[in-house]
């Protein structure tokens, strides 16, 4: 790994932010940002990869951030489809105003996205610039055993809140009540961050059998905080908190991050 495939790197993110940004003055909404999130850490990994030549443990990792980036991209894209600006977003508008938010976004939104791709995906980038022969090892396999159980539990997380979502908007006698406590999210108020954030863990162990990969830790580490204490757990549980009365007897019997069996 050098420094100058880090530059080139970061580079990429900040042309697709840029170029994101730019879509978003347009449009007037600052969440086009969310469903693109992971194509960046694909970029970089992709990029990594094409620069410095494919191995069977590239190939692997190629394909675990692949079905990650691509799975979230899609499910962010059409879970946003024809829906008005996020409102925490909107609320950042209201705040710095119309007439200057076009440029303080560009700054509070888009560049500093773009510099969490760059650090977070510390382990792809080292990873994916493995020199050769760099054979599929047990330390890959366990990352990628770690990767597919966040995995999982975040693809399922997910679709058990469309399925609820879809039911409550449906309404009539069998709508559901006002808050998801079934499935997954009996165990866990944010299964869907717990996944991720152990999907992170599987990324870190693949770079592990890299020299200096152990270096990287930061990167699931910085990502576990955000979700728990910046933009998910804490954020969320804030915001439910305030619009729906029933949301605190939920937080008193349900553990916000890890599975854990309610306490009722």
């Amino acid at each position: 790994m050098t420094f100058d495939l880090v530059i080139w790197n970061a580079a990429l993110v900040l042309a697709l932010m840029t170029a994101l940004w730019a879509v978003s003055v347009v449009r007037k909404d600052a969440s086009i940002v969310d469903p693109w999130w992971s194509i960046g850490f694909l970029l970089v990994a992709a990029h990594t990869v094409a620069r410095t030549g494919l191995t069977p443990g590239k190939t692997l990792l190629l394909a675990m951030v692949g079905a990650w980036a691509i799975r979230l991209w899609l499910y962010l894209l059409s879970r946003s489809r024809g829906k008005p600006e996020d409102p925490r977003y909107a609320a950042f508008r209201r705040k710095y105003g119309v007439e200057r938010y076009w440029w303080v976004s560009f700054f509070q939104v888009f560049l500093l996205q773009g510099v969490l791709v760059v650090l977070i995906s510390a382990p792809l980038q080292m990873a994916a610039a493995a020199g050769e022969p760099d054979p599929v090892s047990l330390i890959d396999l366990l990352g990628l055993g770690l990767f597919s159980v966040g995995l999982a539990i975040e693809v399922v997380a997910d679709a058990q809140l469309a399925s609820y979502r879809r039911a409550k908007a449906r309404g009539g006698a069998g709508a559901p009540g006002p808050v998801l406590d079934t499935g997954l999210w009996r165990f866990s108020r944010h299964p869907n961050y717990f996944g991720e954030a152990l999907l992170w863990w599987g990324f870190f162990l693949c770079a592990l059998d890299v020299p200096w990969g152990w270096a990287t830790f930061h990167a699931p580490a910085l990502m576990t905080f955000l979700l728990v204490k910046v933009s998910g757990v804490a954020m969320l549980d804030a915001h439910m908190a305030a619009t729906r009365p029933e949301y605190a007897d939920y937080i008193r019997r349900t553990s916000g991050f890890l599975p854990l069996p309610p306490r009722d």
